[in-house]
């Protein structure tokens, strides 16, 4: 049914992706999907966060993300499913709805864990993604 599923990883907060990480497994096996895991750096083009960051520190700091989503893959996912890597910079539900976009994305599959406060306050990053989604998406709660 489904042919691409992103399962974007919040690598400070991974140990609550275990579900969303089994479900998106599955869905993959069974509809013989690719799979695309992504996480999202915090934003280092802001000019406010910018000004403290040159290109190379910049740049530094993205290839350690991507050596750690690389070693969250290779940790979590078995390599039969050939899951790609994503590593973009920036707010998260804005890159994970751009990327879905991109990569011609039929299923999101991401987890819900955010607090009472960061609703309050900002929204829920899963909540942004079902409201702007132009393709299917599982919120799996912890």
């Amino acid at each position: 049914m489904f042919k691409k599923i992103l399962l974007p990883i919040d690598l400070e907060h991974a140990d609550v992706a275990r579900k969303a990480i089994i479900l998106a497994m599955e869905e993959a096996k069974r509809s013989g999907s690719k799979l695309y895991v992504m996480t999202v750096a915090p934003g280092f083009g802001t000019p406010l966060v910018a000004s403290f960051f040159d290109d190379a520190t910049v740049k530094k700091a993205m290839k350690e993300v991507a050596r750690h989503l690389k070693k969250f893959v290779a940790n979590h996912i078995p390599g039969e499913f050939h899951a790609k890597s994503i590593v973009t910079e920036g707010n998260p539900p804005e890159q994970i709805l751009k990327q879905a976009k991109e990569h011609n994305i039929d299923l999101i599959i991401i987890s819900g864990y955010d607090t009472e406060l960061d609703q309050m306050l900002l929204g829920s990053c899963s909540a942004k993604v079902v409201r702007h989604s132009n393709c299917s998406v599982l919120v799996v709660k912890n």
